[in-house]
C-alpha cells in the first residue's frame, strides 16, 4: 500500500467517524463532541420544521436539534445501518428510535405548526443523511426521513380517534402553544451551552 492511497484509507475512517458522532451528538446533546465534529459554519437543510435555534449555524444549531428531538423522544437512538463517502461528502443510512414521552413540536416559518402530545409509544423509522465535509469537520447537513411511518407510529397519520381529539384539546387549550414555548426555550438554552 501506497503512503497516499494509506492517507485515503485513513480519510475515509475519519470521514465515517465524524459522521457517527455527530448522530451521536443528536442522542446526547455533548457540546464537546459538538465542537469536534461540526464546522462553525454548519447549516442544518432540514431545520425549517424545528425551532429557531435549531437554524443557527456550527455547533450551536446542533445541540438546539438534540434538544429538540430529546424533548420529545426518551431514549432517543440513531444506530447507523451504512456510511458510504465520495470525497467531501458522506451518505448515513440510520434508524431513529425512542419512546415518544414528550410533545413532538413542528414548527412551520419559525411558528407552532403542530404539537403531538406524548403518546408513550416508540418509533422506529429509517432515514438517510447527506453530510459535507470541510476542513475536517461537518458543514452541511440534508436528510430525506421517513417521516409518515413516524407519524403513523404516533397514531398522527391517519389519526387515530384518541390522538385527534387528545391534539385538538391541547390546541384549544393553550397546551400546544405552551408545549412550543418550552420547547423552543430548551433549545435556545442548548444552543448557547458552548
Amino acid at each position: 500500500m501506497t503512503p497516499k492511497e494509506l492517507a485515503r484509507g485513513l480519510f475515509r475512517v475519519l470521514e465515517k467517524e465524524l459522521a457517527r458522532g455527530l448522530f451521536r451528538v443528536l442522542e446526547t446533546g455533548d457540546p464537546a463532541l459538538a465542537a469536534d465534529v461540526v464546522h462553525d459554519r454548519f447549516v442544518n437543510r432540514e431545520a425549517a420544521v424545528a425551532p429557531a435555534a435549531c437554524s443557527l449555524a456550527g455547533p450551536a444549531g446542533v445541540l438546539a436539534s438534540s434538544a429538540w428531538l430529546r424533548s420529545a423522544y426518551e431514549d432517543l437512538r440513531l444506530p447507523v445501518d451504512a456510511v458510504a463517502e465520495d470525497g467531501d461528502r458522506v451518505w448515513v443510512r440510520l434508524r431513529m428510535q425512542g419512546r415518544h414521552t414528550g410533545p413532538f413540536v413542528r414548527y412551520r416559518d419559525g411558528r407552532l405548526d403542530q404539537a403531538v402530545p406524548p403518546t408513550g409509544r416508540e418509533i422506529d423509522c429509517e432515514q438517510i443523511h447527506v453530510l459535507d465535509l470541510r476542513e475536517g469537520r461537518i458543514v452541511r447537513h440534508e436528510a430525506v426521513r421517513d417521516d409518515v411511518t413516524m407519524l403513523q407510529q404516533l397514531g398522527v397519520f391517519p389519526p387515530s380517534p384518541a390522538v385527534a381529539l387528545r391534539m385538538a384539546a391541547w390546541k384549544v387549550g393553550g397546551r400546544a402553544a405552551r408545549a412550543a414555548e418550552e420547547v423552543t426555550r430548551r433549545a435556545a438554552e442548548a444552543a448557547s451551552s458552548l
